[in-house]
């Protein structure tokens, strides 16, 4: 304990916050704590963790994914090589037959971002890319200073391979540009008092070729309380759509239909907390909360189809299909609609399954046609062509499962039946650990208030067993309706449970593992539930055996490290370790932060009496001096401009005078990943491993 009195952060008074200014003098502050970290963890066992993570970031082989516009498949790549990555392009036949090494295609570079950044004097990070479908010779390409959410984009010429001049560019800005034909353009920008509170564009332009930006015609104004305002496009030939909408929050959206011709906008009568889209003549319909239409009852997390045109004037009962319907093991994970239907997975017990919704004639037949693909695997789902085919490439991973590229579809695209459902392998990434012995778990833990959440474990079966205590990471997320389901890692994998370190991840509530239910059950004064799951986890692993509270670290970033805040104010008992990245943790000032103003849903308002629930979960101002806390290394980025620097930078700033043990690290760039390459990626993972071995092994 410190010899003279911390001054705690209060409601009224917060003593760090001058470390929320982004200027020579903090950041001096910032980065004398990282090279003090840097020097602590600096050494042979630094150099290894080092060394691997290197050479798995760096690889050339790794399993490109790639997106089909036209001939051509379009790919980002990343190797040691190119840390920043290229930009690129193949022709879809030789995608197509790209089986091994040996068939590599020959890739077409369309931009080397490094190259771009260094004649450009930018630290530039790829955003991603929009091909437009009139010709599929025109993109407009994102580019990121630093990895941060601001960006610039630019048109770019397939064929010249250079940006094009007098073409489109949005400005430097948080928000979006979309196609709508080859002259004009969606155009989300943040114009001078056209941004909302959370800092995202409050408008939504039409902007033509040859008009200056400032000259765009307004299609549709939020408010300056909404999230954001945007819009976006659907283009199967025949059946194009395109929407606008304001953002209100996270999960409410206002929507409308935008006539391509006449640019007016109809509001379209779906519900504002549903998550709604297009298909061919259709509407689909995602529900967070029950719908009642003529006195029929639609249940939450129900996804729902009904004609397009009944959404642009009035829903009909008898004329909305439900495609799936929860149940309280099962909800729905993902959905894309393909030329004749739509595929979608659902979770079961946390458990991927896949299913086929034909448009057959005004009427939906839906059909499980679920592959062989493992007991704890996980499936994602990429339409290859969905304008004309109803071919998809499945992405199929888990915890020791490398990431394997299947390509599925339906012999003749005609008969949709789970027996004419035909799966290929194309290829996989290999194995980046040894993964012999391991095994994988799935344990069900009882809360506080007697809710049983799931959480899956992984490592060797002495330690599963009970037998010998291991080493272990549990990790979690725990918000904003985002499902935690088996992937592969092979950092992880390389690092930790290669060498002996059992890895456990929790499917806690703020999730949307058992849908809209179990997402809302941690909402707001709420919160506290999945901060409870967590805990019952972490003391299940050592009632089981599989690890002890010395032994046992804690890993979570951004909401997730909310999350790792309260473990450290509230159970600081469970554990020997926490790993804090990019983390929320004052949650008085979050809303005035950045895009904090957009999570009020999510957590609540700390300007009103909502502090009064908030005031329990805002980690700033719950630390207890007096508690024996476990150590915690706190990463954050400068460039980070979703979640603000100041929350990790104050809460070390705290502990530090405090007395305890603490490291920091704060990456000059990255954004709200906190790494902006594949260097910088290794770099911080090993760190973290190194940190995990000093606080934990025996």
């Amino acid at each position: 304990m410190p010899e003279t009195p911390v001054a705690m952060p209060t409601a009224e008074h917060d003593p760090y916050l001058w470390l929320e200014d982004l200027n020579d003098e903090t950041a001096a502050w910032a980065a004398e704590r990282s090279e003090e970290s840097l020097s602590i963890f600096s050494g042979k066992r630094f150099e290894r963790h080092l060394r691997e993570a290197d050479e798995i970031m760096s690889s050339k082989d790794k399993l490109v994914l790639g997106t089909r516009r036209g001939d051509y498949v379009y790919a980002f790549y990343a190797d040691g090589d190119h840390p920043r990555g290229l930009w690129r392009r193949t022709h879809k036949h030789d995608y197509d037959a790209y089986v091994s090494p040996e068939t590599e295609p020959e890739w077409e570079v369309l931009l080397d971002i490094a190259e771009l950044g260094k004649a450009e004097g930018q630290p530039w990070v790829y955003g991603g890319m929009k091909i437009c479908r009139d010709g599929y010779d025109r993109a407009l390409v994102t580019l990121k200073p630093g990895g941060s959410d601001t960006n610039v984009i630019r048109e770019f010429d397939l064929a010249t391979k250079e940006f094009v001049p007098d073409g489109f560019v949005k400005p430097l800005s948080k928000g979006d540009m979309r196609w709508l034909n080859r002259d004009t353009v969606l155009l989300s920008h943040s114009f001078e008092n056209e941004v909302t509170r959370a800092g995202y564009p409050r408008t939504v332009r039409l902007w033509k070729r040859g008009q200056a930006i400032e000259e765009a015609s307004l299609l549709l104004e939020g408010q300056e309380s909404d999230m954001a305002v945007s819009g976006h496009n659907f283009n199967l030939p025949g059946f194009e759509k395109t929407m606008v909408y304001r953002a209100i929050n996270f999960r409410n959206f206002e929507l409308y239909d935008m006539n391509r011709q006449t640019y007016e906008l109809t509001r379209l009568q779906v519900p504002q907390s549903a998550s709604s889209g297009a298909v061919r003549d259709w509407m689909t319909v995602l529900l967070r909360e029950d719908w009642t239409i003529e006195g029929t009852v639609f249940k939450a997390g129900s996804l729902l189809v009904l004609p397009y045109t009944d959404a642009k004037t009035t829903p009909v009962a008898a004329r909305v299909q439900v495609i799936y319907e929860p149940t309280p093991a099962t909800s729905l994970l993902s959905y894309s609609g393909v030329k004749n239907g739509i595929y979608f997975t659902v979770l079961d017990n946390v458990r991927t399954r896949l299913f086929f919704a034909e448009d057959a004639a005004d009427s939906w037949v839906v059909r499980d046609i679920q592959p062989d693909i493992g007991d704890f695997n996980n499936i994602r789902v990429q339409p290859v062509n969905p304008e004309s085919r109803n071919g998809v490439n499945l992405i199929v991973s888990g915890f020791l499962t490398p990431s394997t590229l299947y390509r599925g579809s339906f012999e003749g695209d005609t008969a949709f039946t789970a027996e004419n459902f035909r799966v290929r392998k194309l290829r996989s990434a290999p194995a980046r650990f040894d993964a012999s012995g391991l095994q994988v778990r799935q344990r069900w833990v009882t809360s506080d208030d007697a809710t049983r959440v799931p959480y899956f474990v992984v490592g060797a079966p002495a330690a599963l067993d009970g037998k010998e205590p291991a080493p272990t990471l549990l990790t979690s997320y725990g918000g904003f309706e985002v499902s935690q389901t088996p992937a592969y890692n092979g950092l992880i994998g390389k690092g930790l449970l290669e060498k002996g370190y059992v890895y456990a991840v929790g499917n806690i509530r703020g999730g949307g593992e058992f849908g809209p239910a179990w997402h809302q059950a941690a909402l707001r004064e709420n919160r506290i539930k999945a901060y409870q799951d967590f805990a019952a986890i972490a003391r299940d692993l050592v009632s089981a055996g599989i690890t002890t509270v010395p032994q046992l670290a804690a890993k979570g970033s951004s909401n997730g490290g909310l999350l790792m805040g309260n473990m450290y104010t509230r159970y600081p008992h469970l554990f020997g370790a926490i790993v804090c990245q990019v983390p929320l943790l004052d949650m008085k000032r979050y809303s005035h932060l950045l895009a904090g103003a957009s999570w009020v849903a999510e957590y609540g308002d700390p300007d009103t009496e909502d502090w009064d629930f908030l005031r329990e979960f805002s980690a700033y101002h719950n630390v207890n001096p007096a508690d024996i806390h476990p150590t915690m290394l706190l990463t954050t980025s400068t460039r980070d401009d979703r979640v603000h620097p100041g929350h990790a930078r104050k809460f070390m700033a705290l502990l530090e005078d405090l007395g305890k043990p603490v490291h920091y690290f704060e990456n000059s760039e990255g954004g709200h990943a906190g790494a902006a390459d594949v260097k910088q990626r290794a770099h911080m993972f090993a760190m973290i491993f190194t940190y995990l071995d000093n606080a934990i092994l025996p």
